[in-house]
């Protein structure tokens, strides 16, 4: 049985953005992609691939915090994490720190077919080779001197301002504030043969500790079943405390609705001082979003209309068509 399409995308999470310009370039940026991949899933993409797309098209924009744009570590380099997750095999694959390449949601897909679906730092490296990959360096002269900038005070912040920041500004945020916004993209779709998918991809936090991890390769941040499809954004630690993803799609398969378990979840973590967002479709074609920060930067297509979180004060909300 065919069904309609459905998409939903994030490009991180953070202090509200107050103000109709920021609000505005945020928006276009988001509509854009979504009208792109959205038309991919109708001609008949697989939720995979459109995934990956959407992924793609993200890392690319400089506005958002992987790929290109991604934030600088403490030593001055860009280490990036993404994940796939095809829903219909139950598959994870994705890299961990990778450097020197443009599209890391492109080597986790690829890694869907091997026998080793998860490659960190070396090993990474080496696959990226391997796939004769590009050399591709990320750094913008915006996440330089923003690193630049924070090695004068040897790098105080706990984290960079992952989230673009002429927005951001332009809203009344400090350039200094380190609560400016958080780093991730994802993108979660269902295609026409009810299957779901979900991508996720990240600069990380900045100025992290060399070797630090985050939830965007793990199924904490980026899980995907036959039931549900979900990916995160926010502090890496604190979705991999809380294991966001994979339990709001447990709750699914138990029987749960999608907008009841994002809403339990969201409270749970927010009960527990978390700062995330999240995005998710289920079988039904239900879309859903859910944020403990002030915003999280979603947009999504319903099969009818475009919509997004961007401007929104509850800490969840459901779309059901």
């Amino acid at each position: 049985m065919t069904v309609t399409p459905k998409l939903i995308i994030h490009g991180g999470a953070g202090s509200s953005l107050q103000g109709k310009g920021g609000v505005a370039i945020v928006r276009d940026a988001l509509y854009a992609i979504v009208d792109e991949v959205y038309a991919l899933l109708e001609s008949g993409a697989s939720a995979k691939d459109a995934a990956i797309r959407g992924c793609q098209l993200l890392e690319s924009h400089s506005l958002f915090n992987a790929g290109v744009g991604s934030v600088l570590q403490s030593d001055g380099q860009i280490r990036m994490s993404a994940a796939l997750m095809d829903g219909t095999k139950q598959s994870l694959s994705g890299v961990i720190n990778v450097t020197r390449v443009e599209h890391p949601i492109e080597m986790a897909a690829k890694l869907q077919d091997e026998r080793d679906r998860i490659l960190s730092d070396e090993g990474a490296a080496n696959y990226a080779r391997e796939l004769a990959l590009p050399v591709f360096n990320p750094i913008t002269d915006k996440r330089l001197n923003e690193w630049l900038e924070d090695r004068k005070e040897d790098f105080k912040r706990t984290m960079a301002n992952v989230v673009a920041e002429a927005p951001v500004e332009a809203a009344g945020s400090k350039p200094e504030d380190p609560e400016a916004g958080r780093g991730t993209i994802g993108v979660v779709a269902l295609d026409s043969t009810g299957a779901i998918a979900a991508g996720t991809s990240t600069g990380g936090k900045g100025f992290e500790r060399i070797g630090r991890v985050s939830d965007s390769a793990m199924p904490a941040g980026n899980y995907a079943t036959s039931a549900a499809g979900i990916s995160c954004t926010g502090i890496g630690e604190d979705i991999i405390d809380e294991c966001f993803a994979a339990r709001v799609v447990v709750r699914v398969t138990d029987g749960m609705s999608l907008a009841d378990a994002m809403e339990k979840s969201i409270a749970e973590s927010t009960a527990n001082g978390r700062d995330l967002g999240a995005i998710a479709i289920d079988a039904t074609g239900s879309i859903s979003w859910g944020k403990t920060s002030e915003v999280v930067l979603a947009a999504y297509h319903d099969g009818t209309t475009k919509g997004d979180s961007l401007e929104a004060e509850k800490a969840s909300m459901s779309v059901t068509v």
